[in-house]
């Protein structure tokens, strides 16, 4: 007898559930999108322990009448299309017919629908993908869903489901970017204690913003507005030293669809180019209008990924126009250029001190240096501290020593200074903070408001006093008093993806390396800053007592000697 058997109904449903419904956010967006696409301008959700046992949508659309809510069950039963053709001219966000059957095939379902021309609703029940009843009830106009016991016939999916904090972060992330277009509907979500996202029908597309974005971000953004090659792209973008470490911030809406695409991607860092420093990403949202019969939407499951017609057009033209906006915005490059005096830069190498100057600098001919007896514990960087030569570029220091030309990187320098410094403070003694005058006020996104709200002890163990002043506004009173001179709101953002990866931080050896990395880079004097000589020696003379001067944090080179030698050889002076 043959080994090859062909799979129950069932079976096959729950196989084919799997690509569409990974977790309780893919439940949310499914629904979402029936919900939009049946006209509804007021939605609300509520979830219980992330969503995994609870998942409750109600909206104001269309509704179904009895005979749609029972084919609704059924795969491939859709109302967007009916020949494969339509599926090029598809305007709507669902369309396969899948979704309905995929969440009732892992969980247990019940319907509540009525359309407005009717004077009686039906309610629907099924569980693990069969039907148990539908009878009449009293309902409003529109859809009521509930979703129970997600992935309660497949525990070896439910096992791979995350914390209830994760579920309910992604179902509120997943939210927030596909109803950022639709500023019309009214969206609630709650869980069984509080309201979690509450966002009403406005015009003004800055509350949506603020939501991905926190108010800050929000209110600095640049908008443009362009028509290419039949293309019609609106554009927000953030200032390039508003960037992050990760990608996470770059939304993409084609015809109002969010979607994940490799080649936008690539054209807004193409436009954004040598105006963001390596491993940086920028902070911005793009949507694209384009004809439906030139973009392919049925290429994944999860209907995030798109096929361009012509896809060159489409980088050519969505990259002219934000770098023109860019251009036209910030037209200086951001990490050059910025200058601080040298009472700051001088601030921030002294917070660093480990121990008293063994030399100085005493004045006369420029560059001249005079040495004191030095005493070092561990094997020198250099034989002897070299004498000062300039500043490159107000990036690179050239310093001149007995064996050759030291050329140093001044931001790789002090962020290796920072890192060594930050280390031993953290791992002795309690940090010392220090306070600000006046505090500064931080609005956030609402991601990231609820993972600073979650590890607010967590940072205040770490020299940071923050307090939660309402919504997602925190006020920082605090901070390491080894830091000086940082960019806060920029500071947070780097900061935010480490807590939200990590549960625990002072106990996890890896997790303090991730953070202490972005406080010393944070912390550290900038490429294009103004340094006199005494900082630089001062400088020099720190990295020369890190136990790693070589390479920074990030693992790139401090600084690069060039002997007599190689110098001399490469003016042909020797062979």
């Amino acid at each position: 007898m043959g080994k090859i058997r062909i799979l129950s109904e069932q079976v096959t449903n729950q196989i084919a559930a799997g690509e569409v419904i990974d977790r309780p956010a893919s439940v949310v967006r499914e629904l979402l999108d029936n919900s939009i696409d049946a006209g509804a301008d007021r939605i609300d959700v509520k979830i219980e322990e992330g969503g995994k046992r609870l998942i409750r949508l109600r909206d104001n659309g269309s509704g179904m009448d009895k005979e749609d809510m029972l084919l609704a069950m059924e795969r491939h039963a859709t109302s967007k299309i009916t020949t494969f053709s339509e599926l090029f001219s598809i305007k709507t966000l669902g369309f396969r017919g899948e979704a309905l059957p995929s969440i009732c095939s892992v969980s247990r379902v019940e319907i509540m629908s009525r359309p407005a021309d009717q004077l009686i609703g039906y309610r629907v029940k099924a569980s693990g993908g069969v039907m148990e009843s539908i009878d009449e009830t009293g309902c409003p106009v529109g859809t009521i869903i509930e979703v129970r016991d997600l992935y309660f016939n497949t525990p070896a999916r439910r096992k791979f489901l995350k914390s209830e904090r994760t579920e309910t972060g992604q179902i509120i992330d997943t939210l927030s970017r596909i109803i950022l277009p639709f500023t019309h509907i009214h969206v609630r979500v709650d869980d069984s204690e509080k309201i979690l996202l509450n966002l009403p029908a406005s015009e003004n597309e800055l509350n949506r913003l603020s939501v991905l974005f926190g108010r800050d971000v929000a209110v600095s953004l640049t908008d443009t507005y362009q028509e290419v090659e039949g293309i019609k792209i609106r554009a927000y973008m953030a200032s390039p030293d508003l960037s992050r470490n990760r990608g996470d911030r770059i939304y993409i809406y084609i015809n109002n669809r969010n979607i994940r695409d490799k080649l936008a991607t690539r054209a807004i860092m193409e436009a954004y180019g040598q105006r963001l420093m390596k491993g940086r990403y920028p902070q911005v949202v793009v949507f694209l209008e384009i004809d439906p019969s030139l973009v392919d939407v049925n290429v994944h499951p999860a209907k995030q990924e798109v096929r361009f017609h012509q896809g060159h057009i489409v980088y050519m033209a969505l990259s002219s126009t934000i770098e023109k906006a860019l251009r036209d915005q910030f037209s200086s490059h951001p990490y050059v250029g910025r200058q601080m005096s040298s009472v700051t830069v001088a601030k921030h190498i002294n917070q660093v001190r480990m121990a008293e100057p063994t030399w100085e600098y005493h004045g006369g001919e420029k560059g001249e240096v005079k040495d004191k007896e030095i005493e070092i514990t561990q094997a020198p960087l250099l034989k002897e501290l070299p004498q000062i030569i300039g500043q490159l570029k107000d990036t690179y220091l050239l310093f001149q020593s007995r064996d050759g030309l030291l050329l140093v990187d001044q931001h790789a320098a002090h962020e290796r200074i920072l890192y060594e410094t930050l280390k031993k403070n953290y791992g002795g003694s309690k940090v010392e903070s220090q306070a600000f005058l006046n505090p500064i006020k931080l609005e956030l996104s609402l991601k990231e408001g609820r993972i600073l709200l979650e590890k607010i002890g967590q940072m205040a163990a770490l020299g940071f006093e923050l307090e939660h002043f309402g919504g997602n506004t925190f006020l920082l009173r605090s901070v390491p008093s080894i830091l000086v001179n940082v960019e806060w709101q920029a500071f947070l953002l780097d900061l935010i993806p480490i807590l939200e990866d990590e549960e625990e931080l002072l106990v996890n050896e890896k997790a303090m390396d991730r953070l202490l990395t972005v406080m010393a880079c944070h912390g550290a004097i900038k490429a294009g800053q103004k340094m006199s000589q005494r900082e630089m020696n001062m400088l020099i003379e720190q990295l020369d007592e890190m136990d790693l001067p070589t390479n920074c944090p990030h693992g790139r080179p401090v600084f690069r000697k060039f002997s007599y030698y190689e110098i001399e050889k490469m003016f042909k002076r020797v062979v």
